[in-house]
Formats: structure tokens, C-alpha cells, sequence
């Protein structure tokens, strides 16, 4: 029996190849979302080189207080319209998942979940925005909106 969830995870294969920057034998999707950037990705001409899960930044979990990994979705090099280059750390998230949840009338498991949920989110994004800092480089959340969904 397939899940739901299992319909959008598969294996992406590059047709430009050597824009991947790792093994393009091994690329993975775990959403529909990410798939439609890995094909931007691999298509789009000002995109230089690119990776998924490549990068881990540590980060402190506001749940346990814990040091935890955080696989950035994507490292992305851009040719800009200088042609210099500039590099990306992509997020990709339905656009739902980048704001606290609503507070309904009761507390109910479900909205804890998503506030534990948000809270660890903010809490590897920070940890991103630092990495991508001190690396030169800028992080970006990349929704549906961005994606034309």
C-alpha cells in the first residue's frame, strides 16, 4: 500500500549532470515542492552548480535545548547579471510551515505539535542565517509562491 506521503519521495535524476555539485546518482526528493526546484535547478542557466542535503549546520532545539543537524534542502551557485557568483542555502517549505500556527479556541495535540513543530524551524533557519553569514553567502525560504504553485 502507498501512502500519501510516499507519493512525492523518489530519486531525481539531473539531465545536467555536471551542475551537481555531489554524487547526481543519489539525488532525492521528499516533496513535490522539492522536486519542482531540483528541476529549476538543473534547467535554469544562471544556476552554476547546485546540491541537496549536502550541507549540515548544527543547531540548538528550543525542544530538548539540544545540538541537533540541520540538512539544508539546497546549496545553490548563481550567476548574477554581473556574472559574478553568488551562493544560496534553499529552504523549501509549503508556505503554511514559515509562520507560528494560528491559536484556535482550545490547545489542542495537533497545535502543539505544529508550535514544537515552528519553534524547532526558527531555530535551524537562525542557525542558517548565521552559517550563511560568516560563509559569505545568503539563506532563503522558498515556498509556493516562489515556486508558482
Amino acid at each position: 500500500m502507498v501512502y500519501a506521503k510516499e507519493i512525492y519521495k523518489g530519486k531525481f535524476i539531473p539531465r545536467n549532470p555536471s551542475k551537481y555539485l555531489g554524487n547526481p546518482t543519489s539525488v532525492t526528493y521528499r516533496s513535490s515542492y522539492e522536486l519542482k526546484f531540483m528541476n529549476w535547478c538543473d534547467l535554469n542557466s544562471s544556476v552554476i552548480g547546485w546540491n541537496s542535503e549536502e550541507i549540515v549546520i548544527p543547531y540548538r532545539s528550543p525542544i530538548d535545548n539540544k545540538v541537533h543537524r540541520y540538512f539544508v534542502d539546497f546549496y545553490m551557485e548563481v550567476k548574477d547579471a554581473n556574472s559574478s557568483k553568488k551562493c544560496y542555502l534553499i529552504e523549501v517549505k509549503p508556505k503554511r510551515f514559515t509562520r507560528a500556527p494560528p491559536a484556535g479556541k482550545r490547545k489542542t495535540k495537533r497545535y502543539l505539535q505544529e508550535i514544537a513543530n515552528y519553534a524547532v524551524n526558527e531555530a535551524k533557519w537562525k542557525s542558517a542565517k548565521s552559517f550563511c553569514k560568516k560563509q559569505g553567502m545568503e539563506f532563503r525560504i522558498v515556498t509556493e509562491k516562489e515556486l508558482g504553485i
